[in-house]
């Protein structure tokens, strides 16, 4: 099977985009896993693959793959992609569409200046629903990994998180404890490990373990859960400068109930074709 892709990022969170609109398209775990290696593949932290509406309410279906192979429910770097590359492709001519994924319908917005803004949806608190496990909802819960306690926030964008405010974030054990939080039996779908530095109440800095994909330049979703776990907390205000090893996202978020809009910048990298 010869597809054609393009490489895309957003912050530094990379992807490869595949539009199974114009091409047939068979993706299974050892194919995503080719295309995401960065040695003998193409290389990203995620494979999003571009379908028909399923629903007459929406624009596109949006399919995102982690690196090792799992299909995951939401990607907000890769949404801001996704809709410059539909737009690029002529695919709509909307500014604003509306767009299936597994987590629900997002809507992403191109902005006068070229930037993207996304409706994320409202966050999720309630334990069963991230999933995660505890007796009942609490601000911040005790995780105990191996002979630590951390304090975390647990929280869904879509896809499950667990948010931790950390002194420094150079220093911060992402590459070590990271893993252990990703697979800890509290989470029983995994998470996504967040180490969040607050600069001031309208700017933190933000490394993010991602589950299937390990650390990655940048993190959407996991910008807007270290956002919303900040503001819960009273330690931050609305909107929120997320800055990451990749570059600089805007979050803002009014409150329970309330949608997350996240901006930031998406870019075609370069485009060509692979034998799977």
């Amino acid at each position: 099977m010869r597809i054609r892709f393009t490489k895309m990022q957003g912050v530094g969170n990379d992807f490869v985009v595949l539009d199974a609109i114009n091409q047939p398209i068979t993706l299974d775990a050892p194919a995503v896993r080719r295309l995401a290696d960065r040695h003998f593949g193409i290389g990203c932290d995620q494979v999003l693959v571009i379908e028909r509406p399923r629903t007459p309410d929406t624009d596109f279906t949006y399919r995102i793959f982690n690196a090792d192979g799992d299909e995951v429910q939401h990607c907000g770097n890769g949404a801001r992609c996704f809709l410059r590359y539909v737009r690029d492709k002529g695919l709509t001519s909307k500014s604003t569409i509306r767009v299936q994924t597994l987590a629900g319908v997002i809507v992403p917005r191109l902005e006068s200046d070229g930037q993207v803004s996304v409706d994320m949806g409202a966050p999720i608190f309630e334990p069963a629903r991230i999933p995660f496990l505890a007796a009942q909802q609490a601000l911040t819960y005790a995780l105990e990994v191996d002979d630590q306690t951390l304090e975390i926030s647990a929280l869904s964008m879509g896809n499950p998180h667990a948010v931790q405010v950390v002194a420094d974030i150079d220093a911060a054990p992402v590459q070590t404890q990271g893993p252990r939080i990703e697979h800890h039996p509290r989470f029983p779908q995994r998470v996504n490990a967040g180490y969040m530095e607050i600069v001031e109440r309208g700017c933190i800095r933000l490394r993010v373990f991602e589950r299937g994909a390990g650390e990655t330049l940048a993190c959407g979703t996991g910008a807007c859960a270290a956002v919303v776990a900040g503001i819960q907390r009273g330690l931050l205000d609305s909107p929120v400068r997320v800055v990451t090893r990749g570059g600089a996202l805007r979050i803002a978020w009014e409150g329970e109930g309330r949608p997350v809009i996240m901006t930031g910048a998406a870019e075609t990298v370069f485009e060509g074709e692979i034998e799977l």
